[in-house]
C-alpha cells in the first residue's frame, strides 16, 4: 500500500480510495508556494523595530541561510515519494528510531508555525479591507480641522487633561496641549463606530482576544480560501498562479524603481548598529543588548524566509516526485531570495528607520500608501496597491493552509496525528485537517485582532515551533544519511552544503534562545508549552488507537519493517545532538538581555 497516492494522475478525478492525486508538476508547487514572499509584510516594520539600521541585513543573511537549509530539505524529501506534507514529515522519519517522541514533535511544530499565518493573515486583510470601509480620519483632514473649529472652547488651559499633557510632555506649552488634545477628541469622534466595536474581548494572560470587526472580516476571508481549497492541489494551483502575478510584479516593481529612480537615501543604511532600545530610533552598540535586539530580529525573520520549504509539501501530489521535488523547492527559493532582498533594502532606504518605525508600517495596515508613495503614486495607484496587499496576504493564506493541512493529513495517515485527519474528499483534498485548521484559526485570530502586542506574542511563539522543526529536520539530514544510506536518493545535496545545514541548526538554536524575549518575556515558555501538546495528541493516536504499533506503510518508501526501527546506526549521536541544542536554547536565553 503506498501512502496517501492514489495512482491516477488526472485532477479532481473522483476515487472510492479518497486519497491525494497526483495532479501537478512542480510548476504548481512553485505557484502555491508563491505566497510566501508576502509574509515579509507581516514583520518588515516589527523587525525594523528591533534590528534598526541591521534591519535589510538581518533579512539578507536569514534568506541565505533559509536557501542553504533548503538542500537538506531537498534531498531527504526525494527520499519519501509517496508522502505529502512537507520536510517535517521526512524528518520524523529519521527520529523515530531514537524517539517515538521526537519524531512527531518535528511534525507538530511545523504545523504550529504554518498555520497561524491564517489568522495573522486574515487580520492584517481585514485592517486593509476596515481602512478601506470605515477609515480613520487623519488629525489634519477638512472634517477633523473643521470638528477641531467647532470645539475650539472645549478645552481650557487650566483643564485637567491639559496639566496631565504637559506632564507628560515637558517644555511644551499649554496651546500645545490644547492643539495636541483637540486633534485627539477630533479623531475619536470622527472615527467610525465600527473601528470601535466589539462583541466581546477580554484579556487572557500575557494577551488579549476581541470578537470585533476585524474578526469577523477575518473569519469571512479564512472561509474563502477554504473554499478555494476545497477543490483539490490542481485548483488551487491554478487559482494561486493568476493572483501571485498580480502580486508577485507589483513588489519587483516596488523593489527595483525606487533604486532606479534614485529615492534610495544611502545614510539609512548607515551606521550599522542595533538600536538602543526597541522600536525607538536612537542607535545604541554592539553590546550585549544590542545583540540580543539583533538576534531578536533573526529569530521572527526565519519565519518568513525560511518558509518557502513549504513548495515540497506536495510531494505525493507530483506527477514526477524524482525530478519535481528538488525544482519545487529550488525556484521557490530562488523567488523569495529575490524579493527578501529587494523590498526590505528599498523600504529602509526610502522611508528610513524613523518610518519603518512608523505604527502604520509596524502593524502592517500602511504598507500599501508606502508602496504607492514608493512609485509616485497617486491615490487611485495607492487604492489598487491596497487590493493587492489584501491579494498578497490571500496568497500567503492559501499556500499556509495547503501546507499545514497536508502536513495534518500526512501526520494522520503516518500514525503521529488523530486518524479522522486522514479524511481527504472527492477532489483530492484534506478537508478534515483543514477544517480543524479552520477552527483553530478562528481562536487565534480572536487575539491576533485584539492588538498589536497579541499579535506578536501568536507570531513569536508560533515561531517558537518553527525553529524546533528546522532544529530536529536540520539534524534529520545526516541521521537519514547514516541510517538509511543505501536508499536511492533523484538528489543528493553536497556532503559540505548538509555540514553547513547542521551549523545553522545550532545557530537557529541560538536565535531561539537570545531572540524570543525580544518579542514577549513569555513567548519562548509559551511556545514549549505549545510543543509539548504533541505528547497527549499522540500519545492518544499511537497507544489508544493504534495499540502501540505505527502503520505498516509509514516507513515503506524507505524500505523498511518495524522490525528495523530497532537498529540505530548512529548510535547516540542523535540523543548528544537534541542535549547540546537545548544546552545552547538554554545558554542563550540566559546570556542576551534585553537592553537597560
Amino acid at each position: 500500500m503506498t501512502t496517501g497516492v492514489l495512482q491516477t494522475p488526472v485532477a479532481g478525478s473522483s476515487t472510492s480510495s479518497r486519497e491525494l492525486i497526483r495532479a501537478i508538476d512542480w510548476r504548481g508547487a512553485f505557484w502555491v508556494a508563491s505566497g510566501v514572499p508576502a509574509l515579509v509584510l507581516f514583520s518588515i516594520g516589527g523587525i525594523a523595530g528591533t534590528a534598526g539600521k541591521v534591519a535589510f541585513l538581518v533579512w539578507i543573511c536569514s534568506m541565505l541561510m533559509g536557501f542553504i537549509q533548503s538542500f537538506t530539505y531537498a534531498e531527504i524529501a526525494g527520499l519519501f515519494p509517496n508522502k505529502s506534507g512537507g520536510a517535517s514529515v521526512y524528518g520524523a522519519a529519521a527520529w523515530v528510531r531514537y524517539s517515538k517522541l521526537i519524531a512527531p514533535l518535528s511534525v507538530w511544530c511545523n504545523w504550529l508555525a504554518w498555520t497561524p499565518v491564517l489568522s495573522l493573515g486574515c487580520s492584517i486583510a481585514a485592517a486593509y479591507i476596515l481602512n478601506a470601509l470605515a477609515p480613520i480620519p487623519a488629525a489634519d483632514s477638512a472634517p477633523a480641522l473643521a470638528w477641531i473649529k467647532a470645539h475650539a472652547g472645549s478645552i481650557t488651559a487650566d483643564s485637567p487633561r491639559v496639566v496631565e499633557w504637559l506632564g507628560a510632555n515637558a517644555g511644551k506649552t499649554a496651546q500645545d496641549a490644547i492643539s495636541a488634545l483637540l486633534s485627539q477628541d477630533a479623531v475619536a469622534a470622527l472615527t467610525p463606530a465600527i473601528r470601535e466595536w466589539t462583541l466581546f474581548s477580554h484579556a487572557l494572560g500575557p494577551v488579549s482576544f476581541s470578537l470585533n470587526a476585524a474578526f469577523f472580516i477575518g473569519a469571512i476571508l479564512m472561509l474563502l480560501v477554504f473554499s478555494i481549497q476545497h477543490r483539490g492541489i490542481m485548483g488551487t494551483a491554478n487559482v494561486q498562479k493568476y493572483i501571485a502575478l498580480v502580486v508577485i510584479i507589483p513588489m519587483l516593481i516596488v523593489g527595483i524603481v525606487p533604486i532606479i529612480t534614485g529615492q534610495i537615501n544611502w545614510s539609512n543604511y548607515s551606521p550599522i548598529t542595533p538600536l538602543a532600545a526597541a522600536y525607538a530610533p536612537e542607535p545604541g552598540s554592539w553590546n550585549i543588548g544590542g545583540w540580543t535586539l539583533v538576534l531578536g530580529g533573526m529569530f521572527i525573520a526565519a519565519w518568513s524566509t525560511y518558509a518557502f520549504e513549504t513548495a515540497i509539501c506536495y510531494t505525493s501530489e507530483f506527477r514526477n516526485p524524482k525530478t519535481d521535488t528538488f525544482k519545487a523547492i529550488f525556484y521557490s527559493g530562488l523567488l523569495c531570495l529575490l524579493l527578501y532582498t529587494l523590498v526590505p533594502f528599498t523600504f529602509q532606504g526610502v522611508l528610513g528607520l524613523e518610518g519603518m518605525l512608523a505604527t502604520p508600517i509596524v502593524d502592517g495596515s500602511g504598507v500599501a500608501e508606502a508602496m504607492a508613495s514608493m512609485v509616485g503614486g497617486s491615490g487611485f495607484v495607492t487604492n489598487i496597491l491596497v487590493m493587492l496587499m489584501i491579494m498578497a496576504l490571500l496568497l500567503s493564506i492559501m499556500t499556509a493552509m495547503a501546507g499545514s493541512s497536508r502536513t495534518l493529513y500526512q501526520g494522520s495517515v503516518d500514525g503521529w496525528l488523530p486518524r479522522y485527519l486522514s479524511h481527504v474528499n472527492e477532489h483530492g483534498a484534506p478537508t478534515r485537517a483543514m477544517w480543524t485548521d479552520l477552527g483553530f484559526n478562528l481562536v487565534v485570530l480572536a487575539i491576533a485582532c485584539a492588538d498589536a502586542t497579541s499579535f506578536f506574542f501568536i507570531l513569536a511563539v508560533s515561531n517558537v515551533g518553527y525553529i524546533i522543526f528546522n532544529f530536529l529536520n536540520l539534524n534529520a539530514g545526516w541521521i537519514h544519511r547514516v541510517d538509511n544510506g543505501d536508499v536511492v536518493r533523484p538528489w543528493k545535496a553536497p556532503t559540505f552544503l548538509l555540514g553547513i545545514g547542521v551549523v545553522f541548526a545550532y545557530v537557529n538554536a541560538v536565535f531561539l534562545g537570545a531572540g524570543a524575549k525580544v518579542w514577549n518575556p513569555w513567548a519562548l515558555w509559551a511556545g514549549f508549552i505549545a510543543a509539548a501538546l504533541i505528547v497527549p495528541v499522540f500519545w492518544f493516536r499511537h497507544y489508544v488507537q493504534d495499540k502501540g504499533k505505527f502503520p505498516d506503510h509509514m516507513l515503506a518508501d524507505l524500505g523498511l519493517t518495524q522490525g528495523d526501527l530497532a537498529k540505530k546506526r548512529a548510535g547516540i549521536l542523535p540523543y548528544v545532538a537534541l542535549i547540546v541544542g537545548i544546552a545552547i536554547v538554554l545558554a542563550a536565553n540566559w546570556f542576551f538581555q534585553l537592553p537597560g
